[in-house]
């Protein structure tokens, strides 16, 4: 019998591991504060509340690792660090910004619902 949704396990695995990185909560809040145009490491960790600096390193290298981000270092006393979007970060905005407007929009749904699941559950 064959299956009636065949899939190739690399799809599968290239798929997760994308959805890994862009799933990532800090990775989305990231992402949206740099649509707003190039900001520098500070100016980030602030604009992203309650980030931690190993965790906006940790996220940034990542991004920049899977090209949604560019950093340039600027040849000051001290080294300004800028970090950007790339096209495909903007790219990126598209679903993000789509995920977390129905997150906001749904919040009250989802709670009400893990409200009642948890009244049956108990």
């Amino acid at each position: 019998m064959l299956p009636r949704h065949p899939h190739r396990t690399e799809d599968c695995r290239a798929i997760s591991e994308i959805l890994q990185r862009v799933g990532d909560k800090w990775t989305v809040l990231v992402v949206g504060k740099l649509g707003d145009g190039p900001l520098r490491f500070n100016e980030l960790r602030s604009a992203v509340g309650g980030i931690s600096q190993k965790m906006l390193t940790t996220t940034l290298r990542g991004l920049e690792r899977d090209g949604f981000v560019t950093r340039t270092v600027f040849p000051t006393i001290p080294p300004r660090v800028d970090y950007e979007l790339t096209d495909l970060g903007y790219e990126l905005l598209v679903p993000v910004g789509a995920l977390g407007e129905w997150a906001r929009k749904n919040t009250d749904r989802v709670k009400a619902a893990r409200a009642r699941f948890d009244g049956i559950h108990a």
